[in-house]
């Protein structure tokens, strides 16, 4: 996807973080697993958990109205409200729109995007298509996820990895930010089964048999998604340099979806880009599936200052499979 004419741009970013803290140590204490395997595989050290009455929509309003705040603007002019999730409150309605109803914005539009981790790269591609074609002026995109209500506690090769969080940003046709230049997306539906929850869709309601086969928590393949990954989040990073006319050199900042710290590695490695331009979280919040990437931009722009016409290349793959990356440009105006 080229789209060359940009007017939709980051003007405000926020997060939000559970409280509780869970640290490899206490998973130590949960499953067979150690401390020195979990960061050595990952480099996962902690993840936030939400508690029981404490859900996605909940962190997604929290890091909203942060965004908001940031952005300088009246809550009423926002016209559409996207909400990137794997872990919704319900099937259905859309957990965009109790967002909607939790800060009482009367008259936004309001749904879903589900593209697992990719999620916010796929919101950004749609909040820069409304955007860029007039329909909308300014657009909330809050990526929230709940991972801990669709983990199995006792699988250790998943319950390493996910944490809960959630992010947000003001997606607007004016004002100073970070600008949405490019953007390259994908997906490969073949390969589904490498990474899914099997139960709660059609295909398998649910039922007594369905929750004591535990069909309704995450189930991955990791040695397989690995590699995909890799392939994945590379050739995409390139693809949307070149849609761009830019190359590596050009890159300020890379914020790779926070998966793996060894995936990460790779990626940085065959773009021949330095690690000290990966901004990395992973250490501290885990995967947090579709807010791991809107999350660590937030903590970014807070610690350092972004320069004019500096660009920041983020990069995401998740279930689905799904892939993609987006270019933002600091610009003035």
């Amino acid at each position: 996807m080229v789209l060359k004419r940009t007017k939709a741009r980051i003007i405000g970013l926020g997060s939000y973080l559970p409280e509780h803290v869970l640290t490899n140590q206490d998973l130590e204490k949960m499953v067979e697993t150690s401390d020195e395997w979990i960061v050595s595989r990952t480099g996962m050290k902690e993840r936030r958990i939400a508690d029981k009455t404490e859900f996605s929509s909940d962190m997604g309003v929290a890091a909203a109205r942060q965004a908001i705040k940031n952005a300088k603007i009246d809550p009423n002019q926002i016209d559409l409200i996207l909400v990137a999730t794997m872990t919704p409150d319900y099937i259905s309605p859309s957990t965009a729109a109790i967002v909607q109803s939790m800060l009482d914005i009367q008259d936004a539009a309001a749904m879903d995007v589900q593209a697992a981790c990719t999620g916010f790269l796929y919101g950004l591609s749609i909040a820069k298509a409304y955007i860029d074609s007039g329909i909308y002026r300014n657009i909330l995109l809050v990526a929230s996820e709940k991972m801990s209500s669709f983990i199995d506690y006792s699988d250790r090769n998943t319950c390493v990895l996910f944490g809960d969080g959630a992010a947000a940003a003001i997606i607007s046709d004016k004002g100073a930010g970070l600008a949405i230049d490019n953007v390259n997306l994908g997906a490969d539906g073949s390969l589904a089964e490498l990474l899914f929850i099997p139960g709660g869709g059609t295909r398998n309601p649910a039922t007594c048999a369905s929750v004591g086969e535990k069909m309704h928590y995450i189930k991955m393949n990791g040695r397989e998604l690995f590699k995909h990954a890799v392939r994945r989040m590379s050739q995409t990073s390139i693809t949307c340099l070149e849609q761009a006319g830019l190359t590596k050199d050009d890159i300020s900042w890379l914020i790779p979806h926070q998966a793996n710290e060894r995936i990460i590695d790779v990626i940085a490695k065959g773009l021949e880009l330095p690690l000290e331009k990966v901004f990395k979280t992973m250490h501290k919040y885990g995967n947090t599936s579709a807010s791991s990437i809107a999350i660590a931009l937030d903590e970014l722009t807070q610690q350092h200052k972004i320069k004019q016409k500096e660009h920041l290349l983020l990069v995401a793959f998740g279930a689905g499979l799904t892939w993609g990356a987006v270019l933002l440009t600091q610009r003035s105006r």
